[in-house]
């Protein structure tokens, strides 16, 4: 598994860097990085979860799906408790933005085309639990951590968002044994292999408007580094072992886990006038150290497995 993450993330940061001079050439520039974002977020990550749920129902399946969801909740848990008692609110106006940095990885845009290359379809369909438990969290604890407190209003805008909508209907369409016509899941089958050069794409722009030299100076980008990179990835792992669960579940888990921190984190500050340029720091830095972070993780769990 870890040349494969490893030959995989080798990949994306090429095309990151291909991303990165576009925009530095002005060759693409922050409309187009606004559109790619949107395009991920409400076609191309629906249609890679509808594709990979097209599949003959298995009731063994099905209940590793089960434990999937488990192994995330207990994952997201993690995360929150280690930002709580380790990210402090003394002394820090960023503590908000801090925390939900370590408790929110870039499951999605980053952990479904590696995921999607490293075990298959196979290992997207257990990440959809992944991302279901992510999308309910972000929208109860990390609005609750932006804005002081939790509203059933932010909770619908989560229930409402085309990553979560189109996960149901997916999930649905599979307990229920519907296929879709071949002809339109050949069509989001073609659409969802675009997902890992235009979420490369989007990263590598992304860094290009950071101050790389600024970012890499600040004790706080190292800290919330090592606890998102490398503290809840490894506990995660600890608790997978005890877990003993499926190999496919463990590492798909395990690599949402470790991914760095979400772009999430950088939409939401801006959205709720929170200092989104922090955020955008801490998201380039974990962009970047998580190429040798994430192959790291997962040739320990190798060695353990």
């Amino acid at each position: 598994m870890f040349m494969l993450i490893a030959s995989q993330l080798a990949v994306m940061f090429i095309i990151m860097i291909i991303g990165f001079v576009s925009y530095k050439t002005k060759l693409l520039n922050q409309a187009a990085n606004k559109a790619f974002s949107t395009f991920l977020l409400v076609v191309v990550n629906p249609a890679l979860i509808v594709y990979v749920y097209q599949t003959d129902f298995e009731m063994e399946m099905a209940i590793l799906l089960l434990y999937a969801f488990g192994a995330a909740v207990a994952s997201h848990v993690i995360g929150i408790l280690v930002s709580t008692f380790l990210v402090f609110k003394k002394n820090n106006p960023e503590y908000d933005i801090e925390r939900m940095s370590v408790v929110y990885s870039n499951c999605a845009f980053m952990g479904i085309p590696l995921i999607n290359a490293a075990i298959g379809p196979e290992g997207v369909f257990f990440l959809t639990a992944y991302i279901t438990v992510f999308n309910l969290l972000l929208w109860t604890h990390g609005v609750g951590l932006l804005k002081g407190g939790f509203s059933i209003k932010y909770l619908k805008e989560g229930l409402f968002s085309p990553v979560f909508i189109f996960t149901i209907i997916a999930i649905l369409l599979y307990l229920t044994r519907i296929r879709l016509p071949e002809l339109v899941v050949d069509s989001l089958g073609m659409v969802a292999i675009t997902i890992t050069p235009l979420a490369m794409m989007v990263a590598g722009m992304s860094l290009a408007q950071a101050d790389l030299k600024n970012i890499f100076t600040k004790f706080s980008v190292y800290k919330v580094g090592f606890l998102r990179l490398i503290l809840v990835p490894f506990l995660t792992l600890g608790l997978l072992v005890l877990l003993d669960l499926e190999l496919h579940v463990t590492y798909t888990i395990l690599i949402a886990a470790a991914c760095p921190t979400a772009t999430a984190g950088v939409l939401m500050a801006l959205r709720y006038e929170k200092n989104h340029i922090h955020a955008s720091e801490l998201f380039a830095s974990g962009t970047v150290l998580g190429v040798i972070t994430i192959p790291f993780v997962v040739f320990i769990a190798d060695l353990i497995f």
